[in-house]
């Protein structure tokens, strides 16, 4: 009989803790703002304009002969093309959800 008694003590050791993981997991995901619920909002009008703005200025590096400055503006230029249309096809292939 004395050799059951430290298994006995483990064991309700290693079930209480489990149980308290749990329960501080399950307590933290219910809490939680689900991620669909932060609303990003993004003007592609204006992300659009300053990529004109760098493409122009790119293009006016390059005339000076700053080609490494220019590859970046072009660079920069061509990033918010194409955030400018992430958002787009964002807004556009965008489905209401299935309770609304």
């Amino acid at each position: 009989m004395r050799h059951t008694l430290p298994l006995r003590r483990t064991l309700t050791a290693v079930l209480t803790t489990t149980l308290l993981a749990g329960g501080v997991l399950l307590g933290q995901t219910a809490a939680a703002e689900p991620a669909a619920a932060a609303r990003i909002t993004c003007n592609i009008d204006k992300l659009r304009s300053d990529a004109h703005k760098e493409r122009t200025r790119a293009a006016q590096l390059r005339g000076l002969g700053a080609m490494a400055e220019a590859r970046k503006a072009a660079a920069r230029a061509d990033a918010l093309e194409r955030r400018a249309q992430q958002c787009h096809d964002a807004e556009n292939n965008n489905r209401p959800p299935l309770w609304k």
